[in-house]
């Protein structure tokens, strides 16, 4: 049995689909990764049933920086869902890629390095929006009302749990 080229190439392409080393989602209309982490940079941003301003309000986001993920685009507006999965469509304009996090652990430590064995420089509250600056595999450093620390990355909502940030 004679195996051609075309063969080979069609069961190479066909691997390369199921392989788990396929090459991340990109949006359609930026090019960035889907999903990614982003912020809301409005103080009341209306959250969308769909991808116009014809389509009902579901909601709104009140925290500015409040930190969201971005699972689809659609020409200026965004999907979007938060840390308990609620989502729909935002407009672009409403979001910033500079990053925030939020606190998932009551009185989270922060500290001076990422090691749980440093000194403590704050703790934070559950439900404390912060600042994400530095990320290692397995902790983050965070800024907060003037307070600045490394927190493990299992104890905040808004960055993948494989990220590295320099």
């Amino acid at each position: 049995m004679k195996i051609t080229n075309r063969i080979v190439a069609a069961i190479f392409c066909g691997l390369c689909l199921f392989s788990p080393l396929r090459a991340e989602e990109r949006g359609p209309v930026t090019n960035l990764p889907l999903p990614r982490f982003v912020s809301v940079k409005a103080s009341e941003a209306n959250v969308r049933r769909g991808p116009s301003l014809t389509h009902r309000i579901d909601w709104v986001f009140k925290r500015r920086n409040m930190p969201v993920e971005i699972t689809a685009e659609y020409g200026h507006w965004r999907r979007v869902r938060d840390r308990d999965g609620a989502g729909g469509w935002v407009h672009y304009s409403l979001l910033s890629g500079v990053r925030h996090v939020i606190i998932d652990k009551d009185m989270l430590a922060l500290h001076v390095r990422p090691d749980a064995n440093t000194a403590i420089t704050a703790r934070l509250e559950l439900g404390v929006i912060a600042k994400l600056e530095n990320c290692t595999q397995d902790w983050c450093k965070l800024r907060a009302g003037g307070y600045r620390g490394w927190a493990p990355k299992d104890t905040i909502w808004g960055v993948n749990p494989d990220e590295i940030r320099d």
